[in-house]
């Protein structure tokens, strides 16, 4: 009998990619999906489509029921706005997930995120033991908050309950390839701090590769696990090769500390009006600082490893670019 697996967030730039290698990998999926959602890249994998919303508790009846495992994905992934914008969905919709879910599903992988460690300081070698920490960056404390509440869950799921923390992720369609790409396509990208960091990248099939591995694991119960590719590459690095695409280059560096400052006074007034602040500290701490967490966890305990090449990634986000941005 083919597994069977519940994904939220199916629609999105890491879930589709879930989807496609879990139905290669012959699982049946059912994905939870926004009413009046586009779902047409995704149809061929799945098997149901359910329609939900995580941040309404009344609309996840039976969502989980008979499920091997609940990947939940759904999440705010802008790097912008308010407390509550990211706290609904991150930790009440992962709250609701977890209820709608406890009992009824074998297991449950909450992807979290790096962020969770705690954004704005170097994190090198930082291991998933080690506390984490606020930042006031919403996405960052939400991401920690709903890893604590997951672990309280871990007895009401038979094969228990996982997190996983990506990288940065890139591919095609990521924000660090579309939002990007489209910046350099009108303006200009300056580096912080002489892009002199590691990128801390993850390619989002490696990505994928490590997620369904700890899905499945029966060691990975309660465990939590940062995935990075081993990638010698900074920040420096990967803008030239992006926007080498483009037929750009970065432009200019900006201090690390006035980056920070310039991003905390354009999410004070912008934020609260609605409109999205030009730069971020979100974005400034993940481009700014060393967030080459460990990965040694994952390696030992689930035999994973990077598997697509630095090269072979960009010349396949080159394809992406070439025949969605360029075209015209």
């Amino acid at each position: 009998m083919n597994k069977k697996a519940l994904v939220t967030g199916a629609t999105g730039f890491i879930g589709s990619s879930l989807c496609r290698q879990l139905k290669n990998q012959g699982w049946e999926i059912r994905a939870l999906i926004l009413k009046g959602e586009s779902f047409d890249h995704i149809s061929d994998d799945v098997s149901e489509f359910v329609t939900g919303d995580i941040t309404k508790p009344e609309t996840l009846n039976s969502v989980g029921d008979d499920m091997d495992v609940v990947f939940h994905l759904a999440a705010r992934v802008l790097d912008y706005g308010s407390k509550k914008q990211f706290y609904e969905p991150i930790y009440n919709g992962t709250q609701n997930m977890l209820k709608a879910c406890a009992d009824r599903s074998l297991r449950f992988l909450f992807v979290s995120s790096m962020a969770a460690c705690g954004l704005g300081r170097h994190l090198k070698g930082v291991k998933e033991s080690d506390p984490t920490k606020k930042s006031g960056i919403p996405y960052n404390d939400a991401k920690a908050d709903a890893e604590k509440l997951v672990k309280t869950y871990q007895d009401r799921f038979k094969n228990g309950c996982v997190i996983i923390r990506p990288s940065n992720v890139i591919g095609p369609k990521s924000a660090w390839v579309d939002e990007l790409g489209k910046q350099f396509l009108k303006s200009v990208v300056p580096l912080i701090d002489k892009g002199q960091y590691s990128a801390s990248l993850i390619y989002v099939d490696n990505l994928v590769d490590g997620i369904i591995k700890a899905g499945t694991a029966d060691s990975a119960s309660g465990r939590t696990y940062q995935l990075r590719d081993d990638w010698e590459v900074t920040w420096k690095q990967y803008l030239t090769d992006l926007s080498a695409l483009f037929g750009k280059k970065p432009l200019g560096s900006v201090p690390y500390f006035v980056a920070w400052k310039l991003g905390a006074i354009a999410e004070s007034i912008l934020t609260p009006i609605g409109i999205r602040p030009p730069v971020t500290r979100l974005a400034i701490a993940i481009m700014g600082r060393d967030n080459d967490v460990d990965t040694t966890k994952a390696q030992q305990e689930l035999g994973w490893r990077t598997k697509i090449s630095y090269d072979e990634a960009m010349a396949q986000i080159g394809e992406w670019v070439c025949d969605n941005l360029l075209k015209n």
